[in-house]
């Protein structure tokens, strides 16, 4: 039986609570759409996090991210809603979702969230995470 969209996301324990490591996800086929025009809107989404008990699986984040595609909602609202489902799921260590709206109106919009954990702080390896580069676009790029 093919697949569905799902509002539901699934986690699983993390095999290795007592390290923190980095987890990325690479999400380039997000669609929406518009809440004013119900034109569809396309994002990337880039995630990444250090999970603390559980770890969100792969498939039920796909549907979910799917279920999306007849829904209307602002940018801003969306990457938001998309953070906090996974904060409340997985209550990750750290987490920093940035989200790449592409053009709508000769305007791009570049959304980054973060989460951190209370009382956690690990320096040395956040600052092994890529630096966040906002979008550049060249005239007729």
């Amino acid at each position: 039986m093919p697949s569905q969209p799902s509002k539901t996301l699934e986690r699983f324990p993390n095999p290795n609570p007592e390290r923190d490591y980095v987890v990325h996800m690479d999400m380039p086929e997000f669609t929406c759409l518009c809440p004013l025009t119900g034109q569809p809107d396309f994002a990337h989404f880039m995630l990444d996090f250090i999970p603390d008990q559980h770890n969100v699986e792969l498939k039920s984040l796909k549907l979910y991210l799917w279920s999306f595609r007849d829904e209307g909602a602002f940018h801003e609202a969306m990457s938001n809603r998309i953070a906090d489902d996974l904060i409340q799921l997985i209550q990750p260590r750290y987490l920093r979702l940035l989200g790449r709206w592409y053009v709508r109106g000769g305007i791009t919009t570049d959304l980054l969230i973060e989460h951190r954990q209370s009382g956690w702080e690990n320096s040395d390896i956040l600052q092994q995470l890529p630096p966040v580069h906002w979008a550049q676009h060249q005239p007729g790029y």
